[in-house]
């Protein structure tokens, strides 16, 4: 119990340090709301109407009192309304988080099938040319940005091919209600290949060293000993040493996954939450950015959670350990 009572309050501890950090960055942004509110509209403010905004959005308040007053408002559940939506931050986050879940669930996924099953084989094999293309793969590819990735891709498949849409999660001109799964489908490839391209590299890199010392160890030579086939080696102790590492790169992977889909939205102009957080950053929409900080700070602390339970399930000892 005492526990869980202090990985709560640790957890409410970051949100305030992250939020508050957040709060002073984006105040002392050179990017003026107002003027940024004005041009997205295309229209001129008269004095009247600029000290009315001033007003409305507090910005004749010091920073500790408009933080408090946020702060109030967070603890309240409310994320309080974007200047450049005038709607609830809540509202507009539930809806990019809709269509952002879709891709990073299938990036998420198709990353840790893909770099675990790609590592396994690589550190299997070691010295073999399996094992050197993967590994030059890797290298290659964990020192490329993700954006990168995305415009090459739309070059080749989309422009050149013309295999996959180039841009935006659903087809110009049809209604948000009328979108088929498999045209919202069709549309996230792309910026999907693009997350798991760059995304695999890190997790194949540490799976290769992980199996690598694991067939190594003494059980395995052991194991040889005994006459065991190098298959029935790497099923029966690689890939079962390898479960609780490999399930914590992927949940350690949430935080990596959330920073690419930003630059991958922006770059395919995809409708989730990285497309509104450099919008509401190039915006200066404080409200927005930070309900964008909060969401993201307890998606990534709950995919640590998770994790933490997983590992209960998965190992005996943890949970004898737990228990004590």
């Amino acid at each position: 119990m005492q526990k869980i009572i202090r990985r709560i309050l640790l957890f409410f501890t970051l949100i305030l340090f992250i939020s508050f950090i957040s709060f002073v960055l984006i105040d002392f942004s050179p990017i003026d709301p107002i003027a940024s509110f004005a041009r997205s509209r295309a229209i001129g403010l008269t004095p009247a109407e600029k000290q009315a905004l001033i007003l409305k959005w507090g910005l004749d308040k010091s920073l500790l009192g408009r933080y408090f007053i946020w702060l109030k408002l967070l603890l309240k559940g409310n994320l309080g309304v974007s200047n450049i939506y005038n709607r609830p931050v809540l509202e507009i986050i539930k809806r990019g988080f809709s269509a952002s879940l879709l891709l990073m669930s299938c990036a998420w996924v198709l990353q840790g099938v893909v770099g675990i099953t790609l590592g396994i084989i690589a550190g299997a094999n070691i010295g073999s040319l399996k094992d050197k293309l993967i590994k030059l793969y890797a290298l290659i590819f964990a020192a490329t940005p993700a954006f990168w990735i995305g415009l090459m891709l739309i070059v080749i498949f989309s422009l050149k091919l013309n295999w996959f849409p180039a841009s935006m999660g659903a087809p110009i001109g049809v209604r948000a209600e009328d979108v088929s799964f498999l045209q919202k489908l069709k549309h996230m490839i792309l910026p999907c290949m693009s997350l798991v391209v760059v995304g695999v590299s890190n997790l194949i890199l540490q799976t290769r060293t992980k199996v690598e010392d694991i067939l190594n160890s003494d059980y395995v030579l052991y194991a040889r000993a005994k006459g065991l086939k190098k298959k029935e080696i790497v099923s029966k102790y690689a890939l079962k040493n390898m479960l609780l590492p490999g399930l914590t790169l992927q949940f350690a992977y949430f935080s990596e996954l959330f920073s690419g889909t930003v630059l991958v939205e922006n770059v395919f102009n995809y409708p989730g939450l990285g497309n509104l957080t450099v919008e509401a950053g190039l915006r200066g929409d404080m409200p927005l950015l930070l309900g964008l900080v909060v969401f993201s700070s307890v998606f990534v602390y709950a995919g640590n959670r998770i994790c933490d339970v997983l590992y209960l399930f998965i190992d005996p000892r943890l949970r004898r350990k737990s228990g004590k």
